[in-house]
């Protein structure tokens, strides 16, 4: 499955994500309009101050199993066949269960305009459907210019960093030649053997 890809170490706090995900779901899709409309629109991600002048962005990770999904009495929070976990707002009763059962803390509640007769519904990150289904990345995605979020297989992402690190721990490593003389011998004798 596809998802968004957070990657703190990048993150500048900009907030531009943020800006983007409550344009995607306003109800007009445009921001001069969005900032008017009737029921303002929300963010579906959370960005989290950190030390040092970083920032953590902070998203729903569409857990398999959900469980969020698993505790929503009202049956509002459902996987859709790409493997995205989604909440519809007008079967969301407001209970909080999904809030509490959420490991990660992205849960928010927030009037919408899919539901706007309700004071308050269930809001996190739903990888933008829409765009999705055009082809296209998230909004949170497209609007990170520093590469904190990205959009693809988490498990192609796993191996790539895993690569990287190999790469920078073996071009870390002094020639053997360089070397043999301080390493102790318990690692010399090893690496003979090898």
């Amino acid at each position: 499955m596809k998802t968004v890809i957070v990657q703190p170490e990048r993150c500048v706090g900009c907030l531009q994500c943020r800006l983007a995900c409550a344009v995607e779901h306003s109800r007009t899709m445009e921001l001069a309009a969005a900032i008017r409309e009737q029921v303002i629109p929300r963010a579906r991600l959370r960005i989290y101050p950190g030390r040092q002048h970083l920032a953590f962005p902070n998203k729903c990770r569409h857990c398999e199993p959900a469980p969020c999904q698993q505790v929503c009495i009202a049956g509002a929070i459902s996987r859709r066949p790409q493997g995205a976990v989604d909440i519809d707002p007008e079967r969301c009763i407001n209970c909080a269960m999904c809030a509490m059962a959420c490991p990660f803390g992205v849960l928010t509640y927030a009037p919408v305009h899919l539901a706007p007769e309700k004071r308050a519904v269930a809001l996190k990150c739903d990888q933008c459907p829409e765009r999705e289904a055009a082809g296209r990345s998230p909004a949170c995605v497209e609007a990170c210019k520093v590469g904190a979020l990205t959009y693809g297989e988490w498990q192609e992402t796993q191996q790539d960093k895993g690569r990287a690190l190999a790469q920078a721990v073996f071009a870390s490593m002094q020639a053997p030649q360089e070397t043999a003389s301080s390493l102790p011998a318990t690692i010399r004798v090893w690496r003979q053997l090898s």
